[in-house]
């Protein structure tokens, strides 16, 4: 069975050229669109359908950089034990209790500026880890992006928190 890259013709790499994924996608699709299919027998018609849940799959993986890190080390054969290793560095701790406090410091003072000033430093910390996982990938140092996925993982449901902040305050 081919993999999400084979099935678009990408490279198997991190980065990815997104205009050439975004062309693949539309290529396959028109391939498995279900109007092209109108007159096929029902066994057709299912395997037009799942190639088209393929490619959908394929294509939100490979668009997203968390879950396209994470599927290459699936494809190198590193589980990132996601339920069952949650040690993280010391320092990314402290730094995660120091957003803690200061997301809930703003949501009980209903702070704008201080959820603002929070996204800043998520966003920048974000960046840092993508570019860190990015040349762990690069390097084939696949243990070590996994690891940094799994802090990834936490930093997008910290901005997830933070957008909920923002919701609660726009009430």
């Amino acid at each position: 069975m081919q993999n999400h890259f084979q099935l678009f013709q990408l490279p198997v790499a991190f980065a990815v050229d997104m205009a050439a994924l975004e062309k693949a996608y539309h290529s396959v699709q028109n391939q498995v669109h279900p109007d092209k299919f109108a007159y096929a027998t029902d066994a057709e018609k299912r395997v037009a359908m799942q190639w088209a849940t393929r490619a959908n799959e394929a294509y939100q993986t490979l668009k997203t950089p968390l879950k396209r890190a994470a599927y290459l080390c699936g494809l190198h054969g590193v589980d990132l034990e996601v339920e069952s290793n949650t040690a993280m560095p010391a320092t990314f701790l402290m730094q995660q209790m120091a957003w803690h406090e200061a997301l809930d410091e703003a949501k009980a003072t209903k702070s704008v500026v201080a959820l603002e000033v929070l996204e800043k430093e998520l966003r920048v910390a974000r960046k840092e880890e993508i570019d860190c996982v990015a040349a762990q990938l690069d390097a084939q140092d696949f243990t070590a992006a996994g690891k940094t996925i799994r802090k990834l993982m936490f930093l997008d449901k910290f901005g997830d928190e933070i957008g909920n902040a923002f919701a609660m305050l726009d009430l």
